[in-house]
């Protein structure tokens, strides 16, 4: 790269919650800039799981946490061209890539999802993904299943 690596800003922490992870994912929830709007839909989304929830004793934000990791891929394909092919080769992926790829996976297929409201989508899509089932956790092993029949072509890794 040419010039100088950009600065990582610091995240405000939400004010329910106050952390940070929270914040984040509603950055990404959010459109057009009305952020009010996206931290609504967020916290209606956590109210319904709280009554989704079932007998466990978690809290909806720990049931949120878990969803969100075990959406977290751990390997991706990356193509690279060798020898005039194109090869698939599987990558382990950095934290930080880690967890913004899981937060995109959640929100895609929350809207993708056929219920009535945003908070709706949301929170059937995280009670799906914390009990390892619904399409973000889908995409997740679809990932790595792509890595594992990939893995003869990790030689080529750049």
């Amino acid at each position: 790269m040419r010039k100088t690596k950009a600065k990582k800003r610091p995240l405000l922490p939400d004010p329910k919650f106050n952390d940070q992870l929270v914040t984040r994912f509603v950055n990404n929830l959010m459109l057009d800039g009305k952020k009010s709007i996206a931290f609504k839909i967020f916290y209606d989304a956590l109210d319904i799981v709280e009554t989704k929830k079932g007998e466990t004793e978690k809290t909806s934000l720990e049931i949120w946490k878990d969803a969100l990791t075990n959406v977290m891929p751990h390997v991706e394909v990356r193509s690279r061209r060798v020898g005039g092919a194109n090869f698939q080769i599987p990558m382990p992926i950095r934290a930080d890539r880690k967890i913004s790829m899981a937060m995109k996976w959640l929100i895609k297929y929350s809207k993708a999802r056929n219920d009535k409201s945003m908070a709706l989508k949301l929170a059937n899509e995280v009670v799906a993904a914390s009990r390892e089932e619904g399409a973000a956790f889908k995409k997740k092993s679809d990932t790595h299943k792509m890595a594992e029949a990939n893995k003869a072509f990790s030689h080529f890794k750049f």
